[in-house]
């Protein structure tokens, strides 16, 4: 891959870890708020740990994503990124567009969830 299209998909990464990094920011503070709210009853309670959870699971979720983002920066450096992992073969710039994290081109990757049962969950 040439150098100014990685720049462009550097970019893309960027702007994405911007974005996931202050969702984990914005997912803590809603955590935050519940951890104290005067809950008076057994439903509100319930209600204040449901929401916990949820929160809980978006920050984690988001932490993936971070993870994610800094695998790939991690291949540009090392001069992989854009080469599917499994076959090494380049991985499609369309593909890289919707998914810039990706690691394996759509033939390997439909091939990992086939051979997990994993259909609807790709694992990037």
């Amino acid at each position: 891959m040439d150098a100014k299209k990685l720049e462009h998909f550097r970019g893309i990464l960027l702007k994405q870890l911007r974005q996931h990094t202050q969702h984990i920011l914005d997912d803590q503070a809603t955590a935050l708020e519940f951890s104290d709210d005067g809950a008076k009853d057994s439903v509100d309670a319930s209600w204040m740990d449901v929401n916990k959870e949820i929160a809980f699971r978006l920050g984690e979720r988001e932490s993936q994503n971070i993870a994610d983002i800094d695998q790939a920066l991690l291949r540009m450096k090392e001069g992989s990124y854009g080469q599917c992992a499994r076959c090494d073969q380049p991985i499609d710039e369309r593909r890289l567009e919707a998914v810039p994290t990706a690691r394996y081109d759509a033939a390997c990757q439909a091939a990992i969830e086939a051979n997990e049962g994993l259909d609807t969950n790709p694992t990037l």
